[in-house]
């Protein structure tokens, strides 16, 4: 305002008081855009009204603006803009509330941002914050015993402090808990990389840093495809396999905290966002079968050139992950004091490990069974009873022992169960902390390991079939009806694509085995006489025998050998 101005306004106050400061009735409010102000707002409450509707068009925000001006005002009170002008309004309220442009589902994500600047949380070391999250992948993979096209999700482990993808598995359709547990699995002992991966991509073994050593390769061997880390946070979406006390019960045994995101809100696990696209956009959409990100996308026949199985597409993504993403260097991984500089994933873990010294991963070869599903159950002269099923094994303890866990059941031991493979549960010895494999009593009918989907499936088949039915004969019936090929309803072509993985979900190592160096026939003549082991005596030797050193067999004689060879049968 001018100085003129306000000695006008003195003026007219000293001389009516705050009437005098009253505005004088003049022409219309106009906007920049040339039309009433009064309009202007009436059409934004009208755009704002639509965010969680259908997209509507711009004759309708316009239509129903002036009829609401018209209602609220009067008639002839509030001068209505022509329709260019209508139209050039509402594109200038497209930047204050995204309507027409963008999808209704992005449209819906802007208006639900926060009105304040956005915070996060910010990592200072590996390991302290881990995210994970599970989405559908945009290309079709193959069913291995029908050969047809089926759809896959990906879910991921990322350390939010160095980019690195710590943890991959891709399942069929729909993704378990025990999936989830066995990517927060890799985390600890990631897997072992390709045999024909480049050197760039090999992470060294644990607790051996990768500036330390010259040749790696020659000194621990080929090395691990992903970095090891331990967990201290997991930032989760509210997902039912998230939230799942399979999860929760894993991250509190191995002390992990859970930070959950806010709901509807995926900005919270930007960066592991951001890697899903980044993987359709780098790979995905260069893979035979891609269907792109949505329905618009999507080609004529995308399903008919899906021909990689679920093993394959995950080794892919894996690889490509190890040898690309890890190493190409990332706009958001910086050091401050450092702005200009750009570090890749695996530069960024070196520099953590520089900046927060050496991570110890847990060295327990018995680690994996910590992340199977935990069932407290009591133990009865029969067993153990879980789910209608009774196992029993050495290393049970006996009835009337009082159990000393804590546990949601009074009385009740932990029992480690694998719902893909329900044939065997397993139990850990308080005192001696050594591991026991109990059996399932039909183990034996099932001659392959069954699913705990695969059991309630049969269960539910032999109620409708049988008056007295029964686990035997409910598994008997349904290896019957998978060895005709009458698999083909929707839950047993589920339940045949988790069963045909190669890998296991977690792999669970052998309890009462010897390892394979151990069981090499030189090494146990080696150790016999030291370790005493058992089937070996001091200074016994073993000498492998086959079929052609029996003791009894004749001579071999070339001449009369092939001498009938011609002869007619």
């Amino acid at each position: 305002m001018t100085p003129r101005s306000v000695r006008r306004w003195v003026a007219a106050f000293r001389e009516n008081g705050e009437a005098g400061l009253a505005p004088k009735k003049g022409p219309a409010r106009k906007s920049q855009v040339g039309a009433d102000d009064r309009w202007v707002e009436t059409a934004l409450e009208v755009m704002v009204e639509h965010t969680g509707q259908s997209k509507p068009s711009r004759t309708m925000v316009i239509e129903r603006a002036r009829a609401r001006v018209i209602a609220r005002f009067g008639p002839e009170v509030v001068p209505q803009p022509s329709r260019a002008t209508a139209f050039r309004v509402v594109a200038e309220l497209e930047r204050r509330h995204p309507l027409f442009r963008l999808s209704a589902k992005r449209n819906r994500d802007i208006a639900e941002r926060p009105k304040g600047p956005y915070g996060k949380l910010r990592p200072t070391r590996p390991g302290e914050y881990v995210l994970m999250d599970t989405t559908r992948l945009d290309v079709f993979a193959c069913d291995p015993l029908t050969l047809r096209w089926v759809k896959a999700e990906l879910t991921v482990a990322m350390d939010w402090y160095t980019r690195c993808i710590t943890g991959i598995r891709v399942t069929p359709v729909s993704t378990k808990a025990v999936d989830v547990s066995a990517v927060l699995f890799q985390c600890f002992p990631p897997r072992p990389t390709g045999r024909d991966w480049p050197r760039g991509a090999l992470w060294p073994e644990h607790g051996i840093p990768r500036t330390v050593l010259v040749d790696v390769e020659g000194a621990v061997g080929p090395g691990l495809a992903s970095a090891p880390l331990v967990p201290e946070t997991l930032v989760v979406d509210h997902g039912k396999v998230y939230v799942s006390e399979h999860l929760t019960s894993v991250c509190r045994r191995m002390g992990i905290s859970i930070q959950p995101a806010r709901l509807r809100t995926g900005r919270d696990k930007g960066p592991v966002e951001r890697f899903f696209r980044t993987l359709r956009e780098g790979l995905l959409e260069a893979l035979p079968g891609y269907k792109g990100p949505d329905i618009h996308s999507r080609g004529e026949h995308p399903e008919g050139d899906a021909f990689l199985f679920l093993d394959e597409l995950e080794a892919i993504i894996r690889e490509w992950t190890a040898t690309v993403y890890h190493c190409r260097p990332h706009s958001s991984l910086v050091d401050p004091g450092l702005p200009g500089l750009r570090m890749s994933p695996a530069a960024m873990f070196e520099h953590g490990m520089a900046r927060a010294g050496y991570i110890e991963v847990p060295r327990d070869p018995n680690l994996a069974f910590e992340f199977p599903a935990t069932k407290w159950r009591t133990v009865q002269h029969y067993g153990v009873e879980i789910d209608r099923r009774r196992y029993c094994g050495p290393g049970l303890p006996n009835p009337g022992i009082r159990s000393p866990f804590d546990g949601p059941v009074m009385g009740a031991w932990p029992f480690q169960v694998d719902p893909d493979d329900i044939t065997r549960i397993y139990f850990r010895n308080p005192d001696t902390r050594m591991w026991h494999t109990l059996v399932w009593e039909h183990a034996p009918a099932a001659r392959m390991p069954l699913s705990e989907d695969a059991l309630a499936y049969a269960r539910k088949l032999a109620e409708a079939k049988y008056r007295y039915p029964d686990d035997r004969l409910a598994v008997a019936d349904l290896l019957e009806r998978w060895n005709l090929g009458l698999g083909t309803t929707l839950t047993e072509r589920r339940m045949d694509l988790r069963m045909s993985r190669e890998q296991a979900a977690i792999p669970l190592p052998s309890i009462g085995e010897p390892d394979a160096a151990v069981a090499l026939p030189s090494v146990r003549r080696a150790l016999g006489q030291d370790a005493g082991l058992p089937g070996i005596s001091p200074g016994e030797a073993t000498v492998e025998e086959g079929d052609d050193d029996a003791a009894d067999e004749e001579p071999f004689d070339e001449d009369t050998f092939y001498a009938d060879a011609l002869e007619d049968v």
